[in-house]
């Protein structure tokens, strides 16, 4: 990580840290009174081959022993009341601020991945990592939603994971590369933008003064056209 991206970093995670404190305060208490203790969930997630981390989210699952694996649904059953409100806006991610701001993550970035995936492919991570992790990235962007759909068909941890290996890891993987030949303040400021775009869509419209189901065709257009240019026109 350059010198530049990580003063980058700080600067927008302590803005965001400052403004976002009455809402995080209040998803906090949302999750105590109603779901219970704790209220955050520690996930351990790889910055580098070798190198891992605890990820901070709010918990929005029931916790149960020896979870593991990634999320499809055969989870789904443990969301919580708060989990079905804040995972589609991903406001369960809010506490990564803390691991921006302690060098664990980046902005912008490949997601940082589960340590039985590192290990299991070493020389693809070894290239992946090569970037500091992300909150969101170009593999957010392209992918995010549609990962969510074809893991929700799993129901078991074998089938989750044999889904997130032939559909989505390979995928993934050649964007988080792609981005490292592309990365430059400019594209990760894009690459935020069109995050919040993507996530708050509703603001876009309002922004603009368009009618709703126009601007939703202009986006999807817009979208594709950014695969296009970017070479990743293939992932669906």
């Amino acid at each position: 990580m350059t010198a530049g991206k990580r003063l980058f970093d700080l600067c927008c995670a302590l803005l965001l840290a400052l403004l976002l404190v009455p809402v995080m305060l209040c998803i906090a208490l949302a999750i105590l009174i109603l779901d219970g203790r704790p209220v955050f969930y520690r996930a351990e997630r790889m910055r580098a081959p070798g190198q891992a981390f605890a990820m901070l989210k709010f918990r929005t699952m029931r916790p149960v022993a020896n979870d593991s694996g990634v999320s499809g649904g055969q989870k789904s059953w443990r969301i919580t009341r708060t989990g079905h409100l804040l995972r589609p806006w991903r406001l369960d991610e809010l506490p990564q601020l803390w691991n921006v701001l302690r060098g664990d993550m980046s902005f912008v970035g490949p997601r940082p991945p589960m340590r039985e995936y590192v290990e299991r492919y070493p020389e693809l991570y070894s290239r992946v990592l090569m970037a500091r992790p992300g909150i969101t990235g170009l593999c957010t962007i392209l992918m995010l939603r549609m990962e969510a759909r074809l893991l929700r068909t799993a129901c078991s941890l074998a089938e989750a994971d044999a889904i997130y290996r032939r559909a989505c890891l390979p995928r993934k993987a050649r964007l988080d590369i792609d981005y490292q030949a592309r990365r430059s303040m400019w594209f990760d400021v894009v690459l935020m933008l069109k995050t919040v775009l993507k996530l708050y869509p509703a603001a876009h419209y309002r922004l603009l003064g368009q009618p709703r189901a126009a601007m939703a065709g202009l986006r999807r257009k817009r979208l594709a056209m950014f695969a296009a240019r970017i070479g990743t026109q293939q992932v669906g």
